[in-house]
């Protein structure tokens, strides 16, 4: 039987697009401040190949500041409302569960979580009173500490045992194995070569036996393999990153460039 997340069936790598609400995103802030920009934007990516549509309302990036729920649910939830409407599978990209509670009731599948359910106390609870599937992150520090910088013993190992931790954790609050996905959170404290080690280890991730999440579209570590100092400019290798993921075993890929990624993920397949 195929497994399958949020009713998307995973017998072939899928494809999680960003729709960014924020002012200060390091790649595309301030581009759908206007809620109908925003799901215009949904709505294509959905028709380029998309199977997911995240939607964010505060910045991850280094050194950004955390918004309150008020502000993130006011950039989020006319958004969250409007894919909904579509029959889209959208996910909301939160901390909070005062946030996630209006857009799952507006009609959100997915909380992803960027703290992987430990910011917000009360998060867990509620995922598990909703059924909702959930996505647990993997992040060293907070974004307005510019992370930490640990030193890993193994990289792949360390964020496995905290992930499998966190996945038990929910599953003894109540969320059912099937409706957990793992993300090992590429950047958020990660060198260069640990976020390299990571996407090649994505089988040993995988083998936890849950679907595994990665997240490289446009990240620094891409900027310094490549010299592109523009975050739109790492498209052609943040394509090549979601390939090599999905041919290493993961189930997601969570992506600015939907249609190359469609596109390079349908002949990877056929080269396979």
């Amino acid at each position: 039987m195929t497994a399958s997340f949020a009713g998307v069936t995973l017998d072939r790598p899928r494809i999680m697009a960003i729709v960014n609400v924020t002012p200060d995103s390091f790649s595309d802030g301030g581009e759908r401040l206007d809620p109908a920009q925003a799901i215009e934007d949904g709505l294509r990516f959905v028709s380029d190949g998309a199977d997911i549509v995240d939607v964010g309302g505060e910045s991850t990036r280094p050194g950004s500041r955390p918004v309150d729920a008020e502000e993130e649910l006011h950039r989020v939830l006319p958004v969250v409302q409007g894919l909904a409407r579509h029959n889209i599978a959208v996910s909301i990209d939160t901390r909070r569960t005062a946030v996630a509670r209006a857009c799952l009731d507006a009609g959100a599948r997915i909380v992803n979580d960027v703290s992987a359910l430990q910011d917000d106390p009360a998060l867990m609870p509620l995922v598990a009173e909703r059924g909702a599937p959930v996505v647990l992150m993997h992040r060293a520090g907070r974004a307005e500490e510019k992370y930490a910088v640990p030193a890993y013993a193994n990289v792949v190992e360390d964020v496995r045992r905290f992930l499998v931790e966190r996945a038990r954790a929910c599953e003894v609050a109540g969320i059912a194995h099937e409706r957990i996905a793992l993300d090992p959170g590429l950047g958020f404290g990660k060198s260069v070569q640990e976020n390299v080690d990571l996407v090649a280890g994505a089988a040993r991730l995988a083998d936890a036996g849950y679907p595994v999440l990665i997240g490289a579209s446009r990240k620094s570590f891409i900027g310094r393999l490549t010299g592109i100092e523009q975050p739109r400019g790492r498209d052609p290798a943040s394509v090549w990153v979601a390939v090599e993921a999905a041919r290493r075993g993961a189930a997601i890929v969570r992506v600015h460039d939907v249609a190359g990624t469609r596109q390079a993920l349908a002949v990877s397949r056929a080269m396979r």
